[in-house]
């Protein structure tokens, strides 16, 4: 199927509407970063497509179409269902727009979202985003990368919420790094050695000018 697909492109054929219903999502994952960007953003309004499972290059760039194919309804409630499927590829500026709008966020699509995004958002912005949902997250907290994002938060925050999320940061905590020192080299330690045996030779000429002169 991969093969016809790349042959039916290769041949010019338009990825329109109805060539990516035909194809489906798990063959429109086959498609590679060329192929992709040949898709007119608009075939996207009559498409029927669910990208969670594509590599990122593939969730990245038909994110980016999708934004553009629905941004006429941007600020309209059904924007929200329209770029759901699409949305891990969204960048955390995007996410932190649509915690603002009251989207109620499944968070089953909380947790195909690109990891970096997750990561970066805050408590209160995935408060927004999953708004009656919030509960739901107890159930996917062992589940990265929700796992991740439970470890960055503070434990006495997470305990706000009243959900039963565990696994946060405690009060105190601090990451220690330890500083890595350069050992010296064995020339550097040759140079130490030499300037130490000749620095009482040195010392000495220096004594004896001064008594000279």
């Amino acid at each position: 199927a991969s093969a016809i697909i790349k042959r039916y492109v290769g041949l010019g054929n338009a990825l329109n509407a109805t060539a990516l219903n035909a194809i489906g999502t798990k063959y429109v994952c086959l498609l590679n970063a060329a192929e992709l960007n040949m898709i007119d953003s608009n075939s996207l309004k009559l498409a029927s497509l669910n990208p969670s499972a594509c590599s990122e290059v593939t969730k990245d760039i038909l994110y980016a179409k999708a934004k553009r194919a629905f941004s006429d309804q941007h600020y309209l409630p059904a924007y929200y269902e329209l770029i759901e499927p699409y949305l891990g590829g969204a960048p955390g500026v995007d996410l932190r727009s649509l915690s603002k709008d009251n989207v109620n966020m499944k968070v089953s699509t909380l947790a195909t979202l690109k990891r970096d995004s997750l990561l970066n958002l805050t408590l209160s912005e995935v408060q927004g985003l999953l708004g009656m949902n919030l509960r739901d997250l107890e159930k996917w907290q062992n589940k990265s990368p929700i796992r991740e994002w439970v470890q960055m938060q503070k434990q006495s925050e997470l305990d706000k919420l009243h959900i039963g999320l565990t696994g946060g940061t405690q009060e105190g905590y601090m990451n220690i790094v330890t500083p890595k020192f350069q050992s010296p080299s064995s020339a550097s330690l040759g140079t130490v050695a030499m300037t130490l045996h000749v620095l009482p030779t040195l010392l000495i000429s220096f004594l004896m000018m001064l008594v000279l002169s």
